[in-house]
């Protein structure tokens, strides 16, 4: 990996090339547009506003790069290429564009962008309530005072919470337990085994990390498909790229509300990139087991179901594989040949009396920490605005909610696959400023005092 000095746009090149300008609005003032959250999507929705020439507030409840510094571990790194990093204004221009930011890279890059032009970001600044006032704008309670807007974009994201099953409070007193989001690196857990709960990409990527370092890992695997790193001479990822895969929007599937649910393929970029098959790490001494399901002090019982979930996940990445194949005869791609996955460990079989994949005694295995790598679980209750549905999912259409002026960013399949990362977070960010634009606009028409007048707001653009 290149050192830090070449991640996104180098250095010298940035104007200005010094970090961003404390920024405090004063308590009680209004606001055109308050943006929630300072993380990459509130930061692109800034830039584009300030392109258009609006003027708003960013208010970030800690420091720009917050999430990537105190929630991934340390040798965290994506897992999409750099050159698939193209945050408005501020495109990876690095000397390897093939390879994959880690986490300190990560929050330079960030930084980079934010010194580059220089946000008006509040920081340390906790959004405590969001409503709608009598008088007609938005209404911010915050923990440096109180403020209102015309319009206010929640760039908050879905990962609020860490979610942790409340068989969590059965297990052993001794046993150390914490979310994937507290893990660092393996050095600083207890000696003995760990139990890894969850096999999407952070599960999976611990675990990986834990067995590299020597320790005994036991992993219990959900339903997360799979795909391979590369094939046929191209990473995956610039195969889809080049197949219009990620222009695909979510309201072209069939069950967009599932799509926007779905659990992403785990594969790493770590030195460089390369395949996570569980497979290899059993057939190397990791201990795979089924979806766990139930504990009694220290002893766990797992479904049946890993030999399922295994082939499943394999399913998909050859499925995908089907899909570059048929993309390169259809237009004549030259690429090399390459031979399919053939599994290399195989599970007892499903149902089988001496399968060893369905119980676990903490105890008797030496497990002194378990790792719940079981996701996040969104936190939205600080929004008094009627908006969401029966799950608390916001219901918006590209971000535009029902109630003119408020809108999300930063979403899982908010619009396409790269929404809500690096990919097109930007795009979506362009859309919007763009519509908020049209609604500010409509209001100075108009005289109107909230922003984006309801009688008109469906006739603004939607799609």
């Amino acid at each position: 990996m290149p050192d830090s000095t070449t991640i996104g746009t180098p250095a010298a090149a940035l104007l200005p090339s010094k970090p961003a300008a404390p920024y405090a609005p004063a308590p009680g003032s209004h606001h055109p547009v308050a943006v929630v959250g300072g993380g990459q999507a509130g930061l692109s929705v800034s830039y584009c506003l300030r392109e258009r020439g609006i003027d708003h507030v960013v208010l970030e409840s800690h420091r720009i790069g917050h999430e990537w510094r105190t929630r991934r571990w340390d040798t965290f790194c994506l897992v999409t290429p750099n050159w698939q990093c193209r945050l408005p204004g501020h495109p990876y221009r690095g000397d390897d564009p093939d390879g994959f930011m880690v986490r300190d890279e990560i929050v330079r890059y960030l930084e980079e962008y934010a010194a580059r032009f220089q946000p008006p970001v509040a920081e340390g600044v906790t959004v405590e309530r969001l409503r709608h006032g009598a008088q007609g704008a938005y209404e911010l309670r915050t923990t440096a005072g109180e403020f209102t807007a015309d319009q206010v974009v929640v760039a908050t994201g879905p990962y609020h919470r860490p979610a942790v099953p409340r068989l969590a409070e059965r297990l052993p007193a001794a046993v150390h337990q914490l979310h994937s989001s507290e893990y660092r690196n393996p050095h600083d857990l207890p000696e003995g085994a760990v139990l890894v709960v969850g096999t999407g990409q952070s599960g999976c990527q611990i675990a990986e990390d834990l067995h590299l370092a020597g320790r005994e890992v036991h992993l219990a695997v959900g339903s997360a498909p799979r795909v391979a790193r590369t094939y046929r001479g191209r990473d995956c990822v610039a195969w889809l790229d080049a197949m219009g895969h990620y222009d695909k929007t979510v309201d072209s599937f069939p069950d967009s509300d599932a799509v926007r649910m779905r659990a992403n393929h785990y594969v790493t970029g770590r030195d460089g990139g390369r395949d996570i098959d569980l497979r290899a790490f059993a057939r190397d001494g990791m201990r795979l087991y089924g979806r766990l399901t139930g504990a009694d002090g220290a002893s766990l019982a797992f479904a049946d179901d890993l030999a399922a979930h295994l082939d499943h996940a394999d399913a998909v990445a050859e499925s995908i594989k089907d899909s570059i194949d048929a993309h390169i005869d259809a237009y004549g791609i030259e690429a090399p040949a390459e031979a399919r996955y053939t599994p290399v460990w195989r599970p007892a079989p499903a149902g089988s009396p001496a399968s060893p994949h369905t119980a676990l005694d903490l105890g008797r295995a030496g497990v002194t920490t378990v790792v719940w790598a079981t996701g996040f679980s969104r936190d939205h209750r600080w929004i008094e605005v009627p908006v969401f549905d029966g799950r608390g999912y916001p219901m918006h259409r590209r971000g535009i909610t029902s109630r003119p002026g408020l809108y999300f960013i930063g979403l899982p399949w908010q619009h396409t696959w790269g929404s809500g990362r690096f990919e097109a977070v930007g795009s979506d960010a362009a859309f919007l400023a763009g519509h908020i634009d049209a609604a500010r606009r409509v209001a100075d028409v108009c005289g109107a005092l909230t922003g984006a007048p309801t009688a008109l707001s469906a006739a603004l653009p939607v799609g």
